[in-house]
């Protein structure tokens, strides 16, 4: 099988992570090249002790690599400032981007909800971990009854939350409040994130709150543990905490307020839990492990795309 080459910008945790989940799982991707801009990085080590090309001058570095002629498609593990420059270069060359990043250049891409729509853009984007692990969740309440307000509080150990998590914390929220609504449907969201500093770590923990028009709570239970499933099959410390809760509010209860015009509403709660693979990073980095774990299963998704484009022609 011919496999898509990849590379990776960022030699950080997720960078990493991502370069071992494309050598270990992939079967549709051929990892490359990893470009970062510390040259002592753990990453860039463990890259050239697997044989992959590295650079430690960046996009630029990797653009004056021999192997970046035969890429395809870069993933960006940097931050949302450094991608809008990414962008910029990788763009013109007609590399693709998957974007790590808040940055949200390109569209929001959820896989087990809109993983389809956008396999011709030339630049996607993971919304956050928060977003990945919440979203769908959001989505399958939406698909049995339109979601007025969703609001997800996303519990992430502190020591998981690396420089580049702590300088895009504002970008971290209104990217994953607005991808709540396009991607999730709800007409309004919310997102939290929370950076644990318990000692030992804790694994991410995921709240969702939905408020909806009063409908059938089994179907509603039905539509989110078909959606874990999902999300499972390429997350697979994705779980329900406990069983899906629901709370009838009145009309003239305060929190109706952020349902206009929904009567007595209802309120779906969820709580999520995401333990990692341990591939790269602790099993307590269940954040980051979803975030390269979606954008690997995009990236494939993409790849597959491109090559039964090739086919028909």
């Amino acid at each position: 099988m011919n496999r898509t080459k990849v590379a990776i910008i960022g030699s950080g945790n997720i960078g990493t992570d991502l370069l071992i989940k494309v050598l270990r799982l992939s079967e549709s991707l051929e990892i490359t090249a990893l470009a970062g801009i510390d040259p002592d990085s753990d990453g860039l080590a463990r890259a050239r002790r697997l044989k992959v090309a590295t650079t430690h001058g960046g996009v630029e570095g990797l653009v004056e690599l021999d192997e970046f002629a035969d890429v395809d498609i870069v993933f960006d593990a940097t931050s949302a400032g450094a991608h809008r420059r990414h962008d910029e270069v990788l763009r013109p060359l007609g590399r693709t981007l998957v974007d790590l990043t808040p940055a949200a250049l390109g569209p929001y891409v959820v896989p087990p909800v809109n993983g389809d729509a956008h396999l011709g853009a030339p630049n996607v984007n993971m919304v956050t971990c928060g977003g990945q692990a919440t979203i769908p969740i959001v989505a399958a309440v939406n698909a049995v009854s339109p979601v007025h307000y969703g609001e997800i509080v996303a519990s992430i150990a502190s020591r998981s939350a690396g420089p580049g998590t702590r300088a895009n914390i504002d970008e971290f929220t209104e990217t994953t409040s607005a991808a709540i609504e396009r991607v999730g449907g709800a007409a309004r969201g919310k997102a939290i994130i929370v950076l644990n500093p318990a000692e030992p770590p804790l694994i991410m923990r995921d709240t969702v709150h939905c408020l909806v028009s009063d409908c059938a709570t089994e179907a509603v239970t039905a539509s989110v543990e078909e959606m874990v499933g999902r999300v499972q099959a390429y997350v697979p410390g994705y779980r329900l905490k406990q069983k899906v809760q629901f709370e009838r509010v009145a009309a003239d209860d305060p929190l109706g307020t952020l349902a206009p015009g929904a009567g007595d509403a209802l309120k779906v709660s969820v709580f999520l839990e995401v333990e990692g693979a341990a591939h790269y990073l602790p099993a307590y980095a269940g954040n980051l492990d979803i975030m390269t774990s979606a954008a690997l299963r995009t990236a494939e998704r993409m790849a597959a795309h491109r090559l039964a484009e090739r086919a028909a022609r």
